[in-house]
């Protein structure tokens, strides 16, 4: 898997870890609300291995911290674009 950009042009485009050699830039795009999106490219050995076992793993790295929500989609997620009454709406 690789992340690109997931060209979402209502949130600004970020690059997490971009100075961090340890680490692989991961190109993302944030709302105001703190919301990040990020997207992924499987490769055809990849997509073959999810669809025979339906399956995959996800790996967090909180440091010990509490740890976010998390949402995974194969469809676009809605934008939340407006506040009203505190809560962010479309």
């Amino acid at each position: 898997m690789i992340p690109i950009d997931p060209q979402i042009k209502e949130l600004e485009f970020v690059e997490y870890a971009k100075n961090q050699p340890e680490y692989m830039p991961l190109p993302a795009r944030r709302d105001g609300s703190g919301t990040v999106v990020t997207r992924w490219k499987l490769s055809w050995m990849e997509r073959i291995k999810i669809f025979w076992k339906g399956e995959f793993y996800l790996q967090l790295l909180t440091f010990n911290k509490p740890l976010q929500p998390i949402s995974l989609s194969l469809d676009r997620p809605e934008i939340m674009t407006t506040r009203q009454n505190g809560t962010f709406v479309q």
